[in-house]
């Protein structure tokens, strides 16, 4: 069933809400067509300020819409992109709440068969659906977002892309560091104020997980050690709902951690569960705090949410846009990733609750990363098993069962490293000590 938003009011609310920390939200113009099903548009040529002309559209298949935080990040990218290259918004079909199932082929082919010749997906799940299709249709280029086949698929019209999100899940747990120094520093959390915080000698923090999948893996890692480089003694807990977005779930699970005596929570989950049941738990007096993920968690915790792990998608957008434009999605890059020195990833803004210093704290833990003086998963900052990692271990990136690179160099695990011609998507793995997974 087609839907035309006559206004934009919701697609605006999202906007707003997944805008990085000191960026401007770009609010698309009043009529856009959403479409679920077989919706169309008119055909016509398309001019941008990168000086290409092109005939065609571009279709865009979405996990959810609007009111889920990923994919608002996403349509706030798209749109950003769109508006930067002079793209109308009638040479742009949305297909939302598109299911990891077969849903996405059909999706995708109706994309075709209306003139899509660029069509992106933005779930890892839609990955296998988007590369049958692209295998037909030689003559469009396909981007299946987060995913990690592309460059073993032989399709040159196939493609992958992924920021280097783990760049900014380290800062956001920087920003609970802070928060946590603050807290033992004022005797808030200590072992005779708060010992259900404690499991030794180490505070509890943890993570509302998704899956089980590096994705998520690498980036409560990286979050963690963000955490372990302002308070050395934490202990993190891992709880998965095995869902990408269920607000019900993430709730339960951040209250199944609030009881374990956790003291910050972060996530890799799409919705406001996690923050909301985390602000009841502190409005009852719970010593808590949430860091989010995607967009900012103010609106639904404005006193326990101190920052949210973002992405700034129209970095990407508008990179593979202007290759469309130009007639060159074959050029578009078979797996691209970028960080930092792109602004592709970013903090939301800080909550109040934040720690005195925490902005000086993230300005300065930001510039390390863009100068490479500070690397996320720098081997000498964890260990597995007891010991640390070395330039010996090998990685398995196309799923053979044999490890195909070493991803690390002087001590340094690379992830995401297309430079040297590794896929996109995450594939940091390791269980490092001092994180606990529950149900794996």
């Amino acid at each position: 069933m087609k839907k035309v938003l006559t206004t934009v009011a919701s697609f605006a609310l999202a906007v707003t809400l997944a805008a990085c920390s000191g960026s401007s939200s770009v609010t698309p113009a009043a009529s856009v067509v959403q479409d679920g099903s077989t919706g169309s548009v008119s055909s016509s040529s398309v001019g941008s300020e990168a000086g290409g002309t092109i005939s065609g559209k571009i279709g865009v298949i979405l996990v959810g819409d609007e009111n889920e935080g990923y994919t608002a990040a996403h349509m706030e990218g798209i749109a950003t992109a769109a508006k930067a290259l002079g793209i109308p918004d009638n040479q742009i079909i949305w297909k939302y709440n598109i299911g990891e199932t077969q849903d996405c082929e059909d999706a995708a082919v109706d994309l075709v068969d209306q003139g899509a010749t660029l069509v992106v997906s933005n779930s890892y799940g839609h990955q296998t659906f988007m590369e049958t299709v692209a295998s037909n249709n030689p003559d469009v280029t396909f981007i299946a977002m987060t995913g990690d086949g592309a460059a073993t698929s032989g399709l040159s019209n196939f493609k992958n892309a992924f920021n280097q999100t783990y760049q900014s899940r380290y800062v956001s747990g920087v920003v609970a560091g802070m928060k946590l120094a603050e807290l033992v520093a004022d005797g808030t959390v200590s072992k005779e104020a708060t010992p259900d915080a404690y499991v030794g000698d180490d505070i509890k923090i943890g993570y509302v997980g998704a899956f089980p999948y590096a994705e998520v893996v690498s980036g409560y890692t990286a979050f963690y050690l963000g955490v372990k480089s302002v308070v050395e003694n934490v202990h993190m807990f891992v709880e998965y709902t095995n869902s990408w977005a269920d607000l019900t779930k993430e709730a339960e699970t951040a209250n199944s951690l609030i009881a374990k005596g956790c003291v910050i929570i972060s996530q890799h989950a799409d919705t406001t569960g996690a923050p909301s049941a985390i602000q009841s738990a502190f409005e009852s007096g719970k010593v808590v705090y949430s860091v989010g993920y995607n967009v900012s968690m103010l609106s639904v915790a404005p006193d326990a949410a101190l920052t949210s792990a973002s992405n700034d998608w129209s970095v990407y957008y508008t990179y593979a846009f202007s290759k469309w434009l130009d007639g060159n999605s074959l050029g578009i890059a078979t797996d691209w990733s970028e960080g930092y020195d792109t602004g592709a990833v970013c903090i939301t803004e800080l909550g109040k609750s934040v720690a005195e210093g925490t902005e000086e704290k993230v300005a300065e833990v930001e510039d390390a990363i863009k100068s490479g003086t500070l690397n996320v998963f720098d081997s000498a900052a964890f260990t597995v098993g007891g010991e640390m990692i070395d330039d010996e271990l090998m990685v398995d990136l196309d799923f053979d069962g044999n490890g195909d690179i070493k991803p690390v160099e002087d001590g340094i695990f690379y992830e995401s490293n297309t430079k040297a011609g590794f896929r996109s998507a995450p594939y940091f793995s390791l269980r490092i000590d001092g994180i606990e997974e529950a149900g794996v």
